[in-house]
């Protein structure tokens, strides 16, 4: 586990999280029992969950000129996460707005600030990149970058996940596609993914998740809990699971849905990861 080299290439936001009854309809304004802030996005959150898994990580993002940068990069290297691909951009960082209801079910917005602004023009960067066993993608940077990126580390011999989030039409995604190994998507997102590649992983939360690709087709269940707050655990299954992917495909997928599974425990999506250990627990009582 600890051998595997991930490079993140994704998003980092400051999340505001707001905990309601009940998700508001169109047109309802609704009070909020709490709120709180903490480090977020996709592409963080996908980069701590490979290095608490065991994973040697490498982070290529940007935040921005904003107060709150400073906090988002402390996030990341208090969990181990290498910061050689991270640049600050002038303006804000990324923000995301997050509803959880009383049944842990979420609505998000996203405001992408800096990480919309993320190239790989850098030769710097695309070393970084290249540097990697695994590289890991997400769709919260443009499409272009994270196009380079793939390319970047397939052509260096490195397996290329993305985790197509959020779900996209783009015409990108077929040459996104063209360099890619594995995609993740939750059920409603791979509706709208339609481009092959040799590895799909649908997630299905409570349910675990389901591969159909070269090794064929098959499911794996996810850890009975009593769920407080589902967002972020697509996260941590996508960062563990490029984390593991090398040494053993379905063991893989067994270790992201148990990780999964234990980050719905836990409030908030940027420290929801668990560690190593916590994850090895639960399967070794299956």
């Amino acid at each position: 586990m600890g051998s595997t080299r991930v490079c993140v290439v994704g998003s980092v936001n400051s999340d505001l999280t707001f905990s309601v009854d009940a998700l508001p309809g169109p047109g309802e304004t609704i009070l909020a029992s709490s709120m709180a802030s903490a480090p977020g996005g996709k592409g963080a959150n996908q980069a701590v969950a490979a290095a608490r898994a065991g994973a040697g990580v490498q982070f290529v993002g940007a935040v921005g000129s904003d107060p709150g940068a400073d906090a988002l990069v402390a996030h990341l290297r208090d969990n181990g996460v290498g910061l050689d691909g991270l640049v600050r951009l002038p303006g804000p960082s990324g923000t995301a707005a997050i509803l959880v209801d009383a049944n842990a079910e979420n609505m998000i917005v996203v405001a992408p600030g800096a990480n919309a602004h993320l190239t790989l023009d850098s030769a710097d960067l695309r070393g970084v990149v290249a540097d990697c066993d695994v590289v890991l993608l997400q769709l919260e940077i443009p499409i272009a970058t994270a196009v380079v990126a793939a390319r970047t580390a397939a052509s260096a011999g490195a397996t290329v996940v993305v985790n197509a989030s959020p779900a996209s039409d783009a015409p990108e995604l077929a040459e996104l596609a063209a360099s890619t190994d594995v995609v993740v998507v939750n059920e409603s997102e791979s509706a709208q993914w339609r481009n092959p590649v040799p590895h799909l992983v649908i997630t299905r939360g409570a349910d675990g998740a389901r591969y159909v690709g070269d090794d064929g087709e098959f499911e794996v269940a996810a850890p009975a809990v009593e769920a407080i707050d589902t967002t972020g655990a697509g996260d941590v299954f996508a960062g563990v699971l490029a984390a593991a992917w090398p040494a053993d495909r379905r063991h893989a997928l067994r270790r992201a849905c148990a990780a999964a599974a234990l980050a719905t425990l836990v409030p908030g999506a940027g420290d929801c990861a668990p560690l190593d250990e916590a994850i090895d627990d639960v399967l070794s009582r299956e």
